[in-house]
């Protein structure tokens, strides 16, 4: 296997849990270590071929020895080594320690996080991007972007105080597509006041909403605006769309899952670019 006699002799063992870059992994799970280092880890073989293919800054590949002698672990070892990063192969041990799993992804990579300011945003054309108010379920944060991702949005704004992207959860849930959808971030002032001036139409979706999503002037290009999971969106951000939207229910629940909401706006505001 060509690409594993390269890397090899370039390859750092790891077998002890108490090794410090093991603590320094590990400590990629809390938030406070992320920002400080402007790291997060991902699991899986795919998410790392995801990263490479857009050529995202990958530090580090971590590999079980176990599955060493793959082709496949090895080609992707060779092209983060390749890139500058480094390439660590390490015991079972080791990779529970670092995912906290009784059962982990034989296969991790440490990356570089990405933000852009909102002010660098210049949306154009038909060009849609999500923003978020304050959304706090990782899960439903990285569900989302894979939706963006899915139908060809732009990007996905951060507004307010939100859960983490780069968490494990967040990414694992957007299954790679993390990679794919640029991410931006701001308070509410400064969104309000990038908003203003763009001059991009903002559709937000309320309990208040007087308008069928269904109907709705979408804008080109547009924002559709979601709020927070229990709150919904603020009076601030509300006053401030150009249209409000709501999705007609017949059950009896009265409330959808953001991630869920999300998807069935953003599929409406893309239908037509989505026609077969």
């Amino acid at each position: 296997m060509e690409a594993e006699k390269r890397i090899s002799g370039q390859v750092k063992q790891i077998t002890s849990v108490s090794n410090p870059i093991v603590k320094d992994l590990r400590g990629l799970s809390l938030r406070k270590n992320r920002n400080k280092t402007n790291l997060f880890v991902g699991e899986g073989l795919k998410l790392v071929t995801d990263a490479l293919q857009q050529k995202w800054r990958i530090r580090d590949i971590v590999y079980g020895k176990s599955v060493a002698d793959q082709d496949a672990i090895a080609q992707a070892a060779a092209k983060v080594r390749a890139a500058g990063g480094s390439v660590l192969e390490v015991s079972n041990q080791v990779l529970e320690k670092i995912s906290r799993k009784d059962n982990p992804q034989m296969v991790l990579g440490v990356f570089e996080q990405r933000f852009q300011d909102v002010s660098e945003i210049r949306p154009s054309g038909d060009d849609v991007w999500v923003a978020l108010d304050r959304v706090r379920d990782p899960g439903n944060l990285g569900t989302v972007l894979r939706t963006a991702d899915c139908v060809g949005a732009k990007g996905v704004i951060l507004v307010g105080d939100c859960t983490d992207p780069y968490s494990l959860e967040a990414v694992r849930a957007s299954m790679g597509s993390i990679f794919h959808v640029p991410l931006a971030k701001a308070s509410e002032g400064e969104f309000l006041q990038w908003k203003q001036r763009s001059g991009v139409r903002v559709v937000g979706t309320h309990l208040a909403g007087a308008v069928d999503y269904r109907t709705a002037d979408f804008g080109e290009p547009g924002i559709v605006l979601m709020g927070n999971e229990q709150q919904g969106l603020t009076d601030a951000l509300s006053d401030a769309c150009d249209q409000l939207v709501i999705i007609p229910m017949d059950g009896q629940a009265d409330s959808l899952n953001l991630a869920v909401s999300t998807g069935i706006v953003l599929f409406e505001a893309r239908r037509a670019k989505l026609s077969l």
